[in-house]
This record gives C-alpha cells, structure tokens and sequence, in this order.
C-alpha cells in the first residue's frame, strides 16, 4: 500500500490553533478543545493512506476545484491530493456552519 505525505499548510496550523483557543478561552473547555483538536490531528494523518477514498468539495469557495473534504465533528477539513508528488495538502480547516 503505497503511503502519502501529508502537509498541513500554514493557514490550517494557524486555523486548528484558533479552534483551540477558541474552544479553551472562549467555551471554557480545555479538555474539550485538546481531544477535538487531536482527533483532528489524528484524522488528518491517517489521510496517508487513501486519501481518495473522502468526498469531493461540492459547495463553497473550492467546489469543483479538485478538493476533497473530510469531516471530523462540526469542522471541514479540505485538501488536495497531488498524485504526482504523492503529497496530501491540508488547505483549510474551518467550522461547518461557515460558507467555505
């Protein structure tokens, strides 16, 4: 089974710590934030294998663009998979409810 990188861009790392914080500072749910923001983690490093294999992005800003999503909880995560390079590219990481 051959494995892909994953990179997570600086907009997502910048994005998944917002949520942290947001979720520490704002809700008052420490616990909370650190399991959401490490099944997120987890989630986006297991996208090294299959990464095919989730939904293509229909709605928003990247539909019909080549970008797939992944949802963990109430949060997207959209990438891109170059077949080229091998690589998965984490774009954004963004709460549902907004119109991405």
């Amino acid at each position: 089974m051959e494995k892909y990188k994953v990179v997570i861009s600086p907009k997502a790392i910048k994005e998944l710590e917002s949520i942290y914080d947001y979720i520490t500072h704002t809700i008052l749910a420490p616990e909370s934030a650190k399991k959401l923001t490490n099944q997120i983690k987890h989630d986006i490093l297991n996208m090294s294998t299959f990464p095919m294999s989730h939904q293509d992005r229909i709605e928003g800003n990247y539909a019909g663009k080549n970008y797939k999503q992944l949802l963990v909880d109430k949060y997207i995560v959209i990438f891109r998979i170059n077949e080229i390079d091998k690589t998965v590219l984490v774009v954004t990481i963004q709460y549902q409810g907004r119109n991405i």
